[in-house]
């Protein structure tokens, strides 16, 4: 089976680092995923810390870097609460992202904020 990003999801994609890019071109050849969340201006910060969905302020979060050095990646078609789905796709993306020598941190891997969605490159801001 072949998939490929929508319209947004590729708009999306194009606004995070080269090499996030580059895991996630690969990544949907294999397992069929929406962009939800590239770059992220002051006020959809501001808002995802308001209602909980990040742990940072604006601009201390890698979304809020240009390009991002994060990204929100889910299970196509989206069902929140299929959290095996969300596992399953990590697998193929840390698989996909160690054959490439990108290293990546797994927001689903934290002890204060599980941010199932988020990835993004080990580097500093």
């Amino acid at each position: 089976m072949s998939y490929h990003y929508s319209k947004r999801s590729t708009e999306r994609l194009g606004t995070c680092h080269r090499d996030l890019q580059t895991i996630f071109r690969e990544v949907i050849k294999y397992v069929d995923v929406s962009i939800i969340c590239g770059h992220r201006e002051e006020d959809a910060q501001n808002k995802a810390y308001a209602e909980g969905n990040s742990n940072r302020h604006w601009p201390n979060s890698k979304h809020n870097s240009f390009p991002s050095l994060a990204v929100d990646v889910v299970p196509y078609p989206v069902d929140w609460n299929d959290m095996n789905r969300f596992y399953e796709l990590h697998g193929v993306i840390v698989v996909i992202a160690e054959q490439m020598r990108i290293p990546i941190i797994w927001g689903g891997h934290w002890q204060n904020l599980i941010d199932l969605p988020h990835y993004e490159l080990v580097r500093d801001l």
